[in-house]
């Protein structure tokens, strides 16, 4: 026969303190989910980030934007009040962007020192969630209002030619990813994670 042997006695507080420690590690994961997630949106896929895709042109030092746009205008044979007008809402947006940009430095910050101090408040890690997600969101709404913006002021033609261009860049990059891909399999290495 088995012997059974006899439960051990819990002591009064050992419960407490494994729900404590498996809340730390769910608090833990969530906080590093959440600044994942803020990481991927600011440096995932695309021109910059976040796969926004054409609305990226609106994120980062104005030189280089003022370049993309002049770039992107001389395809579109902008007239000279189209360049004008697109101009003034780009930099109105990068230079919203930026402010929202530095606010979410703020909120990383933070987020650091919840993380970071003897005792992680969970309450205080869903409220800086919250935070970041609506901050994203901002920065999302003020990118596709500059887009909006900029669609008023070109000719149907023209956002037509934009989107031919997207797709021909977007077909040029799916070939970069594959032969990517192709060369980390010939030495070895494991593909990146697909979404």
């Amino acid at each position: 026969m088995r012997e059974v042997q006899a439960a051990r006695p819990r002591r009064p507080g050992s419960m407490l303190v494994m729900r404590l420690m498996a809340v730390s590690v769910f608090v833990v994961g969530a906080a590093g989910a959440t600044f994942s997630a803020h990481a991927q949106d600011r440096h995932g896929p695309g021109m910059g980030g976040g796969g926004h895709g054409g609305m990226m042109m609106f994120d980062g030092p104005a030189g280089r934007n003022g370049h993309g746009l002049d770039r992107m205008l001389d395809g579109l044979n902008a007239s000279a009040a189209q360049r004008a007008q697109i101009k003034q809402i780009a930099m109105a947006a990068a230079a919203d962007l930026k402010a929202q940009r530095e606010a979410a430095r703020g909120l990383h910050e933070k987020g650091m020192q919840i993380f970071t101090a003897p005792t992680v408040d969970a309450a205080a890690a869903e409220s800086l969630r919250q935070q970041m997600s609506a901050q994203r969101d901002q920065a999302s709404k003020r990118r596709l209002q500059a887009m909006l913006d900029i669609a008023k002021v070109l000719t149907p033609e023209q956002r037509a030619k934009i989107g031919e261009r997207m797709k021909e860049r977007q077909a040029v990059m799916k070939d970069r990813m594959q032969r990517m891909q192709q060369e980390r399999a010939e030495r070895g290495q494991r593909p990146p994670a697909q979404k």
